[in-house]
Parts: structure tokens; C-alpha cells; sequence
């Protein structure tokens, strides 16, 4: 290596400033406000004057090698080539030039990707693999999506509700996606406890390995026609696939008992109230494919009646502690049962969890 030259390496990430937009580089840290001009567009205006343009549109979490060349094509035509991914998969082109805007809005939607998710709106859902990928998914994820967004689009490309509204899905307990935090949850859940193949286990997996897997030590070792193998406490288990996940020989796939739950009222927002939970509000829908009918009714009843009678900016969490449990089971229908009563006693919940500090 001749001297002075810089040795090049494939250790780290590459410095995210490279990949900034000229103007963002130079205004750095000196933006002065932004604000939102319409729905799925905004701008925001810096110290020096300079005004960066965004256009959020709306994309599924897995592409295809065409559409990100489409997407590259409109951002080398409108953009100087910048664009960026949400963490919710939305797609947002960076302009400089206002009168790019409505036409690269019209391309957008020749393509079908609709324009919106800033502001008072709902925004893409955040999800897992699902069917797709994971080993362990109860449901699919990508399928459920596309359902429920096409059903909820006018949310998305207007604005018209109260505040931000957040859905997430994740295909299992696991929760690889943001259920945990969301105004709405779809959460793929598991009825049965895995199915133990006692004659390959002992070939295929690591006794000790599988019985650490399990957060609620529901499995034992056992012995089983003079092999080892595992047992499974059926009371103890929780249905989280952690078993599978180490071990082939505990599958808990079940086409006839897996479905879907919905959790209600999380959100990360530190905002008027600190950051909550989701909690459980339908314990249990069918997987019914390719459109996922009760899903995508159940998620439209809950957004229509928390559209209906929140305040201004008020999310879905903070309007459910407002008008109290009772009266949100009454407006939107949802029946009452014993999955609802919440006996888990955990630490966290004495735990500061916001930003927000009190005397």
C-alpha cells in the first residue's frame, strides 16, 4: 500500500453523510421549522432560507427489483436522485424545486402508490415476515397489510382524523415489529403448544439448548421409549415458537387454530402523556386469506369510532384511558372475555419509562 493512501475496509457502516442531500448537508442542524402543505407533503425551511420539499408515498416493505428502479428513475428525474426509506416503509422523495411536486405526484400514482401518511393521517404499517420468511409466523403479514391499507387508503391520503394513527403487525408473539408501541396492533397468535417429534429430536436438537429456549420453563427433559427427548407443560406454555426456533422437531404451526389479535393504545410519543403499552382488545380472528375480511373489519370499526370521538391531536391510547374501557368495548362492539382480565405482575410497570422528568 503506497504511503498516505487510505486503507479501505469492509468493517462498519459507511458514514451516513454521504449519502445526505446537498441541501441537507449544508443545513445541518439549522433548520428553522417545517410544517405541512398538503396531504403527503411537506417542507421544511432552514436558517439560511433554503427549503427542502418531501413527498411521502405509500410502498409495500418488500420490492421488487423493478419498482425500486422505478423509484430510482422518478428520483433521478425530480430529485437529483435522493430519496429515503421510513421505518414504516413509506417511500420519500427529496425536492428542491417546488414545481416538481405535482408532477412527480402524478407519476406516483400512474405507478399505484398513492401520496400521503404526513401529519393527521395514518401511516404505512410496520410489519414482520410472515409467511413469507418466518418459521414461526402464526399469520401472514404482507397479505394482511395490503388488505387493511387498502381498506383505510382515504386515511392515508387525507387528513382528516384527530392525530397520527400507527398500526403495526407482527406474525407472531416474538413481536420482530412494533406491536408493542402502536395505536393499533395485529398480532399473529399461536392456540396450541408445539408437537413434540420425540423420534427426531434427540438427532436434530441440543436438549439443554431447546429447554433454555423457553421464557416460561415449560420444558423438561424426558425420556421417551428409551430415547431423550422433551416434555411440554402445556399450562406454562405461552405459544411463542422460541422451541421451534432451535429445535425443527417442535413445530407449533397450526393451519386450523392460528389466527390473529389486536391490541389497542401504545404509542412512543412522549407527547402530553408519557409513552404506553398496547393491550389486548379481540383476542382472536381467523386467518382467512387472501383478504383477511374480519380483520380488516374489526381494524376499520376500531379506527371509525376512535375517528369519531377523540380531541384534537389525541391518540388512540389517551382517548381509551379518557372515556374508559367499558365505553370503548360498547362503541366498537367487541365482547367481552376472559383473555381480557390482565394477571401478569411485572416489574416494568414501576419502571420510568419517559423522557419526561416530575418532581
Amino acid at each position: 500500500m503506497a504511503a498516505g493512501t487510505e486503507r479501505k475496509t469492509d468493517i462498519g457502516p459507511p458514514n451516513y453523510e454521504q449519502f445526505l442531500a446537498p441541501v441537507i448537508k449544508k443545513n445541518y442542524g439549522q433548520w428553522k421549522y417545517h410544517e405541512v402543505l398538503r396531504p403527503g407533503v411537506m417542507v421544511h425551511v432552514a436558517e439560511s432560507g433554503d427549503k427542502l420539499y418531501t413527498v411521502r408515498a405509500g410502498s409495500p416493505r418488500l420490492l421488487s427489483i423493478k419498482t425500486l428502479r422505478k423509484f430510482a428513475d422518478l428520483a433521478d428525474k425530480y430529485c437529483d436522485g435522493y430519496l429515503r426509506f421510513t421505518s414504516r416503509n413509506n417511500v420519500e422523495f427529496l425536492l428542491t424545486d417546488e414545481a416538481k411536486i405535482d408532477p412527480l405526484i402524478e407519476e406516483l400514482r400512474e405507478l399505484g402508490h398513492p401520496v400521503g401518511g404526513i401529519g393527521n393521517a395514518i401511516s404505512s404499517i410496520v410489519h414482520t415476515q410472515g409467511w413469507v420468511h418466518c418459521h414461526s409466523a402464526a399469520t401472514d403479514a404482507s397479505g394482511i397489510v395490503k388488505a387493511v391499507m387498502d381498506d383505510l387508503c382515504q386515511y392515508f391520503t387525507d387528513t382528516k382524523l384527530p392525530g397520527k394513527l400507527r398500526i403495526a403487525l407482527a406474525c407472531c408473539l416474538n413481536m420482530c415489529g412494533a406491536v408493542h408501541c402502536s395505536d393499533i396492533a395485529i398480532l399473529g397468535v399461536h392456540r396450541r403448544p408445539p408437537r413434540v417429534d420425540h423420534s427426531t429430536l434427540s438427532k436434530l436438537c441440543e436438549i439443554p439448548s431447546v429447554v433454555a429456549s423457553c421464557p416460561t420453563a415449560a420444558i423438561r427433559p424426558a425420556t421417551v421409549e428409551g430415547k431423550p427427548s422433551v416434555e411440554v407443560d402445556e399450562e406454562r406454555c405461552m405459544f411463542c415458537a422460541n422451541c421451534f426456533s432451535v429445535c425443527p422437531s417442535m413445530p407449533l404451526n397450526d393451519p386450523l387454530n392460528d389466527g390473529v389479535s389486536i391490541w389497542v393504545g401504545g404509542k412512543v410519543s412522549n407527547a402530553r402523556t408519557e409513552p404506553m403499552f398496547s393491550k389486548l382488545a379481540i383476542p382472536y380472528l381467523p386467518n382467512n386469506p387472501p383478504r383477511w375480511p374480519e380483520v380488516v373489519q374489526a381494524v376499520r370499526r376500531i379506527v371509525e369510532v376512535w375517528a369519531a370521538g377523540a380531541k384534537k391531536y389525541e391518540r388512540m391510547g389517551e382517548f381509551i384511558n379518557r372515556i374508559g374501557w367499558k365505553r370503548f368495548f360498547e362503541l366498537t362492539g367487541i365482547e367481552f372475555s376472559k383473555e381480557h382480565i390482565d394477571d401478569f405482575k411485572h416489574a416494568g410497570l414501576t419502571y420510568k419509562r419517559s423522557a419526561q422528568l416530575r418532581h
